[in-house]
């Protein structure tokens, strides 16, 4: 009835409207909706070795993807165990100690952001692609930038990661080539129990 008893009562009509709008499409209600509404893939596992500086991408037991990295520097190893991604971030501002960094070639993160449930830990890019295959990082996983475009594009929040320290069977399995009888040697006794002064 408004949009034909008079160009007052329309404008009346979509100014009411209007701001509902512009309430419902504000951008973190964008994001939401997106996050919500995207379909998402099956679950998928992410697998770093630090000794051989690469990470793969599985899904269903099958490898999708490897990508080579850079891990942390022996002051500042990367962390490991079992976590999950928490956040994705394009084009991320890089905070530290004072310092901002917004998006660009100078952002030590490049140009993707994958957050994980340990504070301060993610997935990124890089503005030192010289860095990977090295330990070079203050204990994020580093890709170059091309790869870590691809990479956020495979993974969700939710999905995990497992970041190995070690080149055990598992790792040697995944990532080729012999395991560290060392490493072997650690898992077999924390399995069986027999480390930890038994």
């Amino acid at each position: 009835m408004a949009w034909t008893t008079g160009r007052g009562k329309v404008m009346r009509f979509l100014g009411s409207v209007v701001p509902t709008l512009a309430v419902l499409l504000t951008p973190a209600a964008i994001a939401q909706q997106t996050e919500a509404v995207v379909p998402t893939h099956a679950k998928r596992q992410v697998v770093v070795s630090v000794p051989d500086r690469k990470l793969v991408v599985i899904e269903n037991g099958a490898v999708l993807k490897a990508f080579a990295v850079a891990v942390g520097a022996d002051v500042s190893p990367s962390p490991t165990g079992a976590f999950e991604i928490v956040t994705r971030l394009t084009d991320p501002t890089y905070y530290h100690a004072g310092v901002v960094i917004p998006a660009g070639t100078d952002n030590p993160l490049g140009p993707r952001w994958v957050g994980l449930n340990k504070k301060g830990y993610g997935i990124h890019g890089t503005n030192m692609p010289g860095s990977i295959g090295k330990a070079a990082s203050h204990g994020c996983i580093r890709m170059r930038n091309r790869d870590i475009v691809q990479f956020f594009a495979m993974v969700s929040v939710g999905d995990t990661v497992e970041i190995h320290g070690l080149r055990d069977e598992e790792i040697a399995e995944i990532f080729g080539g012999e395991a560290d009888q060392t490493a072997v040697a650690i898992a077999h006794a924390t399995s069986t129990g027999a480390a930890g002064g038994q």
